[in-house]
Order: C-alpha cells, then sequence, then structure tokens
C-alpha cells in the first residue's frame, strides 16, 4: 500500500481518526488508473421529529394521511401521537425495543411519531410477524413490548399483559384493536446502542434474524436527499406502500411526514396486481411513490398510463433489468442500499427523455447520496481501479449504529484509517470512471461447479440477452454429496414460447461450459419475500422439490369432468405452481399460490375470458372450482351463432 493524504470530499464519520496514516484507497492496488473510490456531495446531518414539529406548527390543517375517506392533519396526527405516547406512560423509556406489529396504516404513522417522542426504538415486524420468528427476536433482544392487534400477536404476548392504546383502528389495513402487549416470559439481552432511532431485521445466515440499529441523523441525510431530488412539498402525496417489515417504508413514512406532503396508505391487493397499483396510483392522484423492483417491472412491460400525476418513482430491493421506456413519465429512481447503510445509498435517474430510454439493458445502481463514500476492494480490502469488480464497502453519514450483536458488528463494520468507519456490504460491483456503480450480485452467491467460480448474476444475464427471455433467476441446488448444480428459472417475453434446449444452446455461446445450467425450467413470474424482493430459496425450493404423483380425486379425474372455466384455472394453476396434484377443491394459497403467482393467474384468466377479477375475490374463494364459477358468471354471453 502507498501513503495517502486525506480523501478530498471524504465526509466526516464518527471514529475515524484525526491523523490519516498508511492506507491503500488514492491509489488503485495493481494499477496506475484511478481507484474504485468515490464520495457523494458534502452533507450535513439534521433532525426528522422536529422537521416533523415544524410542519405540524407551520401547517397545522395541511393533509399528513389520506386514509381511504378520512383525511389526518398534522394536528390531527400530533395530537393522536401525544395521546399514544401518554398511554405507554412509564412502561416503555428512551432507548427501549418496541416491536411494532402494525400494517400500512394511519395507526403505523401514529405509533411511529409517538415512540419517537419518547425516545423508544421503533422495531417494524409486520402485521403477522409468525410465531417462531417473534420469539428468536424476543430471546435474542431486550424488547420492552409488542404493538399490534392482540389477535394476530404471538401466543406469548396474547397471554400477557396488555395496555390498550387509542390507536385509530379505522381507514386501510387498520388494526381492529391496538394494544401494547408486555411478554410474561422473560426478555433477551441485546438493548439498541445509543442514539437509535429504528432498528430492523436483516436475514441470518443462521436462519435467526439480525437487527441492525440507525441513528436518526443518518435517516436524516437520506431525507433531506429524497426532499431535495425528488422536490416532494406540501400539496404532494407521498405512497405508504412498502412491507413494513422492510426499512424502506421508513424512507416513506418519515419523507412525507417531514415535507408537510400527505401520506396515502396502500391497499394490500395493490401488491398484487399491477393494474390495481397504477389504478390506485391514478385514483389517489399520488405524485411520489417508493416500490419493491418486482412490483415495477411488470409496469414497464406495458404502456405506461399516461393520465398519472406521478412525478417521482423510487425503486429498489433488486436487480432492475432494464430501463423504462420513453412513454414513462415518471422519473424513476434506480435505488440501492443496504439496511446497514440506511436505506438509500446510491441511485440512478432515468427519464423518458433520455437517449438511453427503452435499453433492455440493466442500468446502474447510481452514484453515491450526498454524505457517502464508496469504495470498491479487492479480497484483502485494497481498492481496485476503476472498471475492475470488487467488494463494495460504504462509509460516511449513512452509515448505521451497528448490529445489536457487537461481535457481528465487529466483522461486517471495519475501520479504514482515512476512510474511517466501513461497512462490508458483500456486494460484487464495478465502478465506473464516472463514480458510478454496477451491479454485478452477491459475493456469497457464488458457487464452485467442477472447481470453477460461478456468479448466478452472470448466467442471468447470459438468458437475457436473448430476445425470447423477458427475465431468468438462477438457483443452485446441491446434493447429498455436496454437488452443486444450477437450474435458471425463466421468465418468456409476451409471446414467446421458447424451448428449453434451445434457450441452454444459446447461452451456451455466452457462458464457460460449467456456468451452463443443469436444468432450466419456464415460469410465469417468481415468488416474493415479504420485503417484495425474489424469494431465491423458495424458488429452488421449488425446483428441488419432486413432482407429486396427482391423486385419484385431484388429478386427472378433475380435468376429465371440468368446465372449460375450471379447466382453465385449474391448468393454470398447476403449471405457474409446478403442482400437479393441485385439485379444483383446493384452496389457492393452501396449495401454495404466492402474490405473483396471483399476479400471473389474474392475467392468464383476464387473457384467456377477458373477465379481469380481482386478487381479493381469488383469494375469498372457497377453492378453485368457486373461483372459475365467479369467472362464468362474469363473463358477457356471446349472441347465438357467434
Amino acid at each position: 500500500m502507498t501513503q495517502s493524504p486525506t480523501l478530498p470530499g471524504a465526509p466526516a464519520t464518527p471514529g475515524a481518526p484525526a491523523t490519516p496514516v498508511d492506507t491503500g484507497l488514492a491509489t488503485a492496488h495493481g494499477a496506475g488508473t484511478a481507484p474504485s473510490v468515490a464520495h457523494g456531495p458534502a452533507a450535513e446531518p439534521t433532525g426528522v421529529l422536529a422537521r416533523f414539529e415544524e410542519q405540524a406548527r407551520r401547517n397545522p390543517q395541511a393533509p399528513a394521511v389520506i386514509d381511504g375517506t378520512r383525511t389526518w392533519t398534522y394536528q390531527d396526527l400530533d395530537a393522536a401521537a401525544v395521546r399514544v405516547a401518554a398511554a405507554l406512560g412509564d412502561r416503555v423509556r428512551p432507548g427501549d425495543l418496541v416491536g411494532v406489529c402494525l400494517d400500512r396504516s394511519t395507526a403505523l404513522v401514529v405509533t411511529a411519531v409517538a415512540l419517537a417522542r419518547i425516545g423508544a426504538v421503533y422495531l417494524p415486524l409486520g402485521p403477522r410477524p409468525g410465531e417462531r420468528r417473534t420469539q428468536a427476536v424476543t430471546e435474542d433482544l431486550d424488547v420492552a413490548c409488542l404493538i399490534g392487534d392482540p389477535a394476530v400477536l404471538p401466543e406469548g404476548h396474547r397471554s400477557g399483559e396488555h395496555a390498550p392504546l387509542p390507536l385509530p383502528t379505522d381507514g386501510v389495513n387498520a388494526p381492529a384493536a391496538a394494544v401494547a402487549a408486555f411478554a410474561g416470559s422473560g426478555r433477551g439481552t441485546r438493548r439498541a446502542p445509543e442514539g437509535a432511532l429504528y432498528a430492523v431485521l436483516t436475514s441470518g445466515s443462521t436462519g435467526r434474524p439480525k437487527a441492525v440499529a440507525v441513528a436518526e441523523t443518518s435517516l436524516s441525510v437520506a431525507l433531506d436527499w429524497y426532499r431535495a431530488e425528488t422536490g416532494l412539498a406540501p400539496g404532494d402525496r407521498q405512497s405508504l406502500l412498502i412491507g413494513v417489515a422492510f426499512d424502506p417504508h421508513l424512507l416513506e413514512l418519515w419523507a412525507g411526514l417531514t415535507s408537510g406532503a400527505a401520506l396515502v396508505p396502500a391497499p394490500d391487493d395493490t401488491r398484487w396486481d399491477s393494474h390495481v397499483l397504477t389504478d390506485w396510483w391514478r385514483d389517489t392522484g399520488l405524485t411520489h411513490a417508493v416500490a419493491a423492483t418486482p412490483t415495477i417491472e411488470p409496469l414497464l412491460d406495458r404502456p405506461w398510463p399516461q393520465d398519472l400525476k406521478l412525478r417521482h418513482l423510487v425503486v429498489g430491493g433488486d436487480r432492475m433489468r432494464r430501463r423504462p421506456g420513453a412513454d414513462v413519465t415518471a422519473t424513476v429512481h434506480n435505488a440501492y442500499g443496504p439496511a446497514e447503510a440506511t436505506v438509500v445509498t446510491t441511485t440512478h435517474a432515468m427519464r423518458g427523455t433520455d437517449p438511453e430510454a427503452g435499453d433492455p439493458t440493466p442500468p446502474p445502481i447510481g452514484t453515491a447520496l450526498p454524505g457517502v463514500t464508496l469504495v470498491v476492494t479487492d479480497d484483502e480490502g485494497r481498492p481496485v481501479a476503476r472498471g475492475q469488480d470488487g467488494e463494495l464497502r460504504v462509509g460516511g453519514h449513512c452509515l448505521a449504529l451497528g448490529y445489536l450483536d457487537p461481535e457481528l458488528t465487529a466483522e461486517r463494520f471495519v475501520e479504514d484509517p482515512a476512510a474511517g468507519r466501513l461497512y462490508r456490504t458483500g456486494d460484487r460491483v464495478r465502478m465506473n470512471a464516472d463514480g458510478s456503480l454496477d451491479f454485478l450480485g452477491r459475493l456469497d452467491d457464488q458457487v464452485k461447479i467442477s472447481g470453477v467460480r460461478i456468479e448466478p448474476a452472470e448466467v442471468e444475464a447470459a438468458f437475457e440477452q436473448d430476445h425470447r427471455v423477458r427475465s431468468a433467476v438462477v438457483t443452485v441446488l446441491r446434493d447429498g454429496s455436496g454437488h452443486s448444480r444450477l437450474v435458471a428459472h425463466v421468465r418468456p417475453a409476451d409471446g414467446a414460447e421458447p424451448a428449453t434446449a434451445d434457450l441452454l444452446a444459446a447461452v451456451r455461446a455466452w457462458l464457460p461450459e460449467q456456468a451452463v445450467p443443469a436444468a432450466v425450467r419456464i415460469v410465469d413470474g417468481y415468488p416474493l419475500d415479504a420485503n417484495g424482493k425474489v424469494d431465491r430459496a423458495a424458488l429452488a425450493a421449488q425446483a428441488e422439490a419432486p413432482a407429486p404423483v396427482p391423486s385419484r380425486t385431484a388429478g386427472t379425474d378433475d380435468l376429465a369432468a371440468a368446465t372449460a372455466t375450471e379447466r382453465l384455472v385449474l391448468t393454470s394453476v398447476r403449471d405457474l405452481l409446478g403442482r400437479p396434484a393441485t385439485g379444483l377443491g383446493d384452496h389457492f394459497t393452501d396449495a401454495g399460490g404466492t402474490s405473483v403467482v396471483a399476479a400471473r393467474l389474474l392475467a392468464i384468466v383476464e387473457r384467456e375470458t377477458g373477465v379481469r377479477p380481482r386478487a381479493h375475490e381469488l383469494l375469498l374463494s372457497t377453492d378453485l372450482r368457486a373461483f372459475a364459477a365467479l369467472l362464468d358468471q362474469r363473463r358477457t354471453p356471446r349472441p347465438e351463432g357467434a
């Protein structure tokens, strides 16, 4: 490594030494070209709660939440938060972790403000966090209480002490009742570090979720960028669409409240059907939205609605596979950022007027936000030259305080003598000459096939070169002896029916032999996890599961006696789920249906029958036979002789 002065433009980071010493950041390792180091514009942390309170004082009658037919003003919201904070009394103190088991609703917004007022740490778990997941969280973490509907809380908290809370119980996704539930059993020992505003759970390699804590100052920098970049201001309407367990919902929630705009909670079926989503944008007059990439990509495959007020759409959580077309009237921001770096770290803005509009290649994940340092390193932590692949390390004001597990914090957050504290993302990227980043995949996704290291993202890109392929996801299957093989899950382009053998022949021109998948599955969509990301584990499980043998009552006999509509529904569900034993007497979700599968099924039904059912009609049907009967009722009879 070479001697280097202080990095120009590097943001001040708590814990960074006053006098820089030997570092490898000034010169790229093994090259005389510019190193893969970049800094965003200077930034100064501000407040979050104080900005909301300023809006409430300045414009008390301005709409803060538009929830169905009810509008809550900033004054209403402020008063409701005061009442909830008073109801929690001295049972919840500054620094306490509070698990929030609410959906996107006014109740959620009031709770977030109330906990910030108390100084408690907001820990979003979602409306139905799951018994085992919550048990693992409360065994590890010192959670003071859970806030939510007592009917859906885990058993340990349903049977504990309850303090009623004056939270709204009307509107979109509202709880039927709301309590602070204190478990009778003991609590975990890990507390949030001092200064934390919120903590979120991320996946852990051990199967137990890990919690990362973020300070108010870090969130404030991201919010300042959001307001400046999108112009969010009083009179605008901001979505509250992201799943509560996914940290971007905090960007939505506090961006609205700190700008004087109105938050609009999204009904649940907006996540199931892209047509419903755009209808909701139109009906509510949304001007700003945040959404998960897999939710938005289907919209980019069809004409963009031209009657929307939507001006800015921030998309993230997964790799974007193509640029928006020239007809897209909103500015689309391709955003990247791990929870450990406060929601968003880099962005790339795309407009319909761009020369690259409609380009079917993945866009970059962009350049550093204000106050952010980006470093792309080799395995030894030394920066690589621009244009070379490496691991992304992130520093600056965006950094989280750390995990609630000190050992894990020490492993992933490292000190650099010149750049200060950096988070090792584990993401493989390439920095371009202008400082923008291309996302290449996860380092831990790499697998050895016959001794050769393979990156699944590279294999996916090879399939996506084919005009017959809309998207591809590659998973790894391992047999009992530890041997690995690749399986490609390919979603065809509209109207295309490619043969798997033809697809494999095409990718051989792009890939080394070891990287050619052993199998290709044609799919209509991908399962998503609770955060809206592609659930690769579930996808791999579908490929690994042996095809069930059809039973006498739920197999061939169902098709033999089925009406035309029943046959359409049943064969579509079987194909989408890869479960030939599914019968007409099965409920969609019991058979393994997910939000993505539902969206694909509804699209098939609309295309084949002309009937456009809504997601809730599928979910509320007692079984697939009843759903088919509903479709028959909706069909417009053809004139006789037609």
